[in-house]
């Protein structure tokens, strides 16, 4: 299974990478039958989100290391490189750019964006630069 991350290189600037974790097979809800999971990652709390639609947040890094999971609606982020990504409804992004420049994230059309952050414990496995 993979997600899309940013984060901050060791130039200062934040980069868009992607980060798999790897499922296997798990009696997770019996009698259901088994579900592939990856191992848990610790999270400290969740917090649901709205964009109202025209929001814009200029240059920031991510204020802690965040999943960043989106529901609904149309995002833009600009990464410190220079590249540009959308995500849309059902987006994953790993938010490890917690230093440097940041990122700059802006919704896209009439709609406003719901999503979820689950915020980290500590780092997730597997995601160094």
């Amino acid at each position: 299974m993979k997600c899309t991350r940013i984060y901050c290189g060791i130039d200062g600037l934040s980069h868009f990478g992607d980060v798999s974790f790897d499922v296997a097979p798990v009696d997770f809800a019996p009698p259901a039958p088994p579900l592939f999971l990856a191992a848990p990652i610790a999270a400290e709390r969740v917090v649901f989100c709205q964009f109202p639609a025209g929001w814009l947040g200029d240059w920031h890094p991510a204020p802690r290391l965040q999943f960043f999971i989106q529901t609904s609606g149309e995002l833009e982020v600009r990464v410190g490189d220079g590249e540009v990504r959308r995500f849309s409804a059902g987006s994953v992004i790993l938010l490890e750019d917690t230093s440097g420049k940041g990122h700059v994230t802006r919704v896209l059309g009439d709609v406003g964006v719901q999503a979820v952050f689950v915020q980290l414990a500590s780092t997730a496995p597997g995601t160094q630069p």
